[in-house]
């Protein structure tokens, strides 16, 4: 009884402490921080949250690590950002080489769609395995086969844990990670399969370890291992172990899963508008023709193509509230503080819905991007790939990606639904840290 006693009192007194502690800070910081409900200790402002949501609810969803290019902040995102992208140019992305890459792999789609033979299929593995392998040549420098085994499993573990960072308990396990790790439930088995992506990775890097040649990288595993050698006496270098598993894993997983999703969701919004993949069809017939290959350079000619890929964009809205970043120093910001260490979302979709730029956002309309004239224009409003020095560093693979593998497809087909188009759903089954479009069978007809 003692010992409950005891344990009790100790209890109140760390909750008392705490309580005293959020409001001494709340009053130090009274009138200087950004309007917003008062947070409650520990559980901030969650209980103000509808965790179906969340993304409406204006929601912050932290990273569990801040390892690797994409979750990391201050020096460490500073130096990987500059090596992944100057290595990924060194591999071909913005240039020809990568074109031909991509090219080629939307020519093994094209045979794969052409095996179904008009059956209804579900086109999530297929545009998965295509576009994961273009970033795949890069990272592994090498692509994988369709029926790969290993290859299907990783793609099933990208789509799960993409997938459930969408879901109220996907951001709950974000917003508590170090509690909820311990505690059973659905997040159990998205961090196996985010373990299974690092573990694969981790016996890449070891493979290229056994067989580096300093003066011949082959990939941009290669090319870490040598920026690692050059700096092992360094004491503050970022070109560790650690860093590579993970930047890999960034670079593998958003190369593969973003474009895919958008391309996935493109064809729902095609099928929903029959009348737009038709104006598609003929302007990639006028302009491309159906004897050759389509080129990045086609772009230039196509305003009505490049209108829908940017509209499918901006309606699709696959990462509605951005990356978070964290302030890293104390900061002031249109007259409000921002003390060091606050993490700060950029919510996306709050431009890419604004009717201030977009007449009617909540509807697809390739309008949005076009003139008077019926020639493309540009929007500031339109940044899927975020903005400022943390914008995508993909953002240039992931325009060729999504013309090109788009235009190939609709120069070989016409798209058909099982639904009629007025029946067809838009809304995405999930909408959090992640927009996924609801699951759908589709025909690819030849033309």
């Amino acid at each position: 009884m003692l010992a409950s006693g005891l344990l009790l009192v100790a209890l109140l007194a760390c909750l008392s402490v705490m309580v005293l502690m959020s409001v001494w800070r709340q009053r130090k910081l009274g009138g200087k921080l950004p309007p917003g409900p008062t947070p409650l200790p520990f559980i901030g402002n969650y209980l103000q949250l509808d965790t179906e949501q969340m993304y409406n609810c204006l929601m912050k969803v932290p990273p569990s690590r801040e390892m690797g290019v994409v979750f990391s902040n201050g020096e460490r995102a500073k130096q990987l950002r500059r090596f992944s992208i100057t290595t990924l140019r060194d591999f071909g992305v913005g240039k020809r080489g990568i074109e031909e890459r991509i090219q080629e792999e939307a020519g093994f789609l094209i045979q794969a769609f052409r095996d179904t033979g008009g059956a209804f299929i579900d086109p999530t593995f297929y545009m998965s395995r295509a576009v994961s392998n273009v970033i795949s040549s890069i990272v592994f420098g090498d692509r994988f086969d369709y029926e790969d085994k290993e290859f299907l499993s990783l793609l099933r573990m990208i789509q799960g844990s993409f997938q459930f960072s969408a879901t109220s308990t996907g951001q709950l396990y974000e917003m508590f990670y170090s509690v909820m790790k311990h505690l059973p439930g659905p997040q159990q088995q998205a961090f196996k399969e985010l373990q299974g992506l690092e573990d694969f990775v981790a016996r890449k890097v070891e493979q290229n370890q056994r067989t580096l040649d300093p003066n011949s990288p082959r990939d941009f595993i290669d090319s870490f291992l040598i920026r690692m050698k050059e700096e092992k006496n360094n004491p503050n270098t970022e070109f560790f172990m650690e860093n590579l598993v993970m930047t890999t894993v960034n670079l593998f997983f958003a190369g593969t899963e973003t474009i895919s999703t958008t391309v996935r969701y493109g064809f729902l919004m095609l099928m929903k508008h029959p009348e737009v993949e038709a104006k598609l069809h003929e302007e990639i017939d006028r302009v491309i023709g159906r004897n050759r290959q389509p080129k990045f350079e086609d772009r230039a000619k196509m305003p009505y193509t490049e209108a829908v890929i940017h509209e499918i964009q901006r309606f699709g809205d696959i990462i509605p509230m951005g990356l978070s970043r964290r302030v890293i120093k104390d900061t002031k910001f249109r007259g409000f503080f921002l003390p060091k260490g606050t993490e700060v979302f950029p919510m996306l979709g709050s431009v890419l819905r604004d009717t201030k730029f977009f007449s009617n956002p909540e509807d697809f309309n390739p309008q949005h991007f076009l003139d008077d004239k019926g020639q493309f224009k540009k929007s500031d409003a339109f940044v899927p790939f975020s903005i400022g020095k943390r914008y995508c560093l993909g953002d240039g693979l992931a325009r060729m990606e999504l013309f090109l593998f788009l235009t190939t497809i609709l120069q070989n087909f016409c798209l058909k639904s099982p639904q009629a188009p007025q029946d067809i759903d838009l809304s995405p089954k999930y909408m959090g840290s992640a927009t996924i479009p609801r699951t759908y069978t589709m025909s690819f007809q030849a033309r």
